[in-house]
């Protein structure tokens, strides 16, 4: 007998999550806590029971206790790209769906892969496996979430390029932290099994300082404990279970603006930890509307669009003759629990003479709780 507490777009989740290809993800601070050799030692776990596992792609940067774990398991060819005169390898992503395997290993999830590849980042390579009906086990280190770029770069001084999105987590069944004490991960470091001992020194002086790993850590166990809130909220969600007295809503004021993709962040990382549905929403004035917004603007709200909805987030644009009548109006209208402004790049005198989209949101929308991201344009 069904639940009549179960809605059917519930009883559709549980159908889904019963059918579709299972995806684990092991997450560690930085490079060298063991994702990859815990991967491997699940691999020959699986293996031993008999389960069709291979390595799909797996680089083991010369750790020999790594190159240890690849012995007796299966590992599928990479794939030679031809790149500007110059032959590289790429995992080999038809190789394993012809192989069609039960479980395949996945290294390196925020990889971007050479030009001329099936896709831009391995992410989407493993969606692919996945839709192909076969479980993937991956690995990837905490600053490679999008949601956390702007706080790497300011706990490191490192802007890491190659990301992940968020919403890639939503997808995981699992998500494994993989972590060990900053003092264990230094000692590997000097030991030569995470680099080259020529690199050592260096390492240890920059992203391997004791204050850079101990946040890394730090946003590797919330990123884990946030997925883990989500997954438990869903569950909820899928069995009939009574959800939160008040659902959290958070609305992130985009705009135009380069610095957005700070604000948007910021917001998802907001949204992740709440369990909560999240808005972008950006006022389109009379001055913006098509054909009248510049180029440059129209260019930089188009890549905010798009960041903002690889975050996760539902995007809304309303029309209105001044921002903050827009975004007062919409979060009344959705009961908005949650705000994330950024902090205005204009001057004081100009705050004074014109007023604050801030300011006028406060005076009327009192039962929500605002955030402002500073304004930093060296970040």
């Amino acid at each position: 007998m069904a639940d009549a507490k179960v809605s059917p777009d519930a009883l559709l989740a549980r159908l889904k999550a019963k059918e579709r290809a299972r995806l684990r993800i092991y997450i560690g601070a930085a490079p060298g806590v063991g994702k990859t050799y815990a991967m491997l030692r699940e691999a020959h776990a699986l293996r031993a029971r008999g389960i069709d596992v291979v390595v799909g792609f797996v680089e083991t940067y010369g750790r020999e206790d790594t190159e240890a774990q690849l012995q007796d398991l299966e590992t599928i060819p990479r794939a030679a790209i031809d790149y500007r005169g110059t032959t590289m390898h790429e995992m080999d992503v038809e190789a394993i769906l012809a192989r069609h395997p039960e479980v395949a290993v996945v290294d390196e999830l925020a990889h971007t892969n050479v030009p001329g590849s099936g896709h831009d980042k391995r992410y989407q390579d493993v969606l692919d496996i996945l839709d192909a009906g076969i479980h993937v086990m991956t690995a990837v280190n905490i600053q490679h979430l999008e949601t956390l770029n702007d706080a790497v770069a300011r706990v490191t001084g490192v802007r890491v390029r190659e990301t992940v999105p968020d919403t890639f987590l939503d997808r995981a069944d699992e998500v494994i932290n993989v972590d060990v004490t900053v003092e264990e991960l230094r000692n590997r470091l000097r030991q030569g099994k995470i680099y080259k001992p020529e690199k050592v020194e260096q390492a240890l002086t920059n992203f391997f300082r004791k204050g850079n790993l101990s946040t890394l850590r730090e946003l590797a166990l919330r990123a884990v404990a946030d997925e883990v809130g989500e997954k438990a909220a869903s569950y909820r969600e899928r069995e009939g279970l009574e959800p939160a007295l008040i659902p959290e809503r958070v609305m992130v004021c985009m705009s135009s603006n380069a610095l957005a993709p700070r604000v948007l962040r910021t917001g998802a990382r907001i949204a992740g930890r709440l369990g909560a549905k999240w808005y972008a929403v950006y006022v389109e004035t009379p001055k913006e509307r098509p054909g009248r917004i510049n180029a440059h603007d129209s260019e930089a709200l188009q890549q905010n669009i798009r960041l903002a909805e690889s975050l996760g987030a539902t995007v809304v644009k309303v029309r209105a003759h001044r921002p903050s009548d827009g975004l007062i109006a919409f979060a009344q209208r959705e009961g908005i629990t949650h705000v994330i402004f950024g902090q205005s790049a204009r001057s004081r005198w100009e705050i004074l003479w014109r007023g604050s989209t801030l300011n006028r949101f406060l005076g009327s929308v009192r039962d929500a709780a605002v955030q402002v991201v500073p304004f930093d344009p060296s970040l």
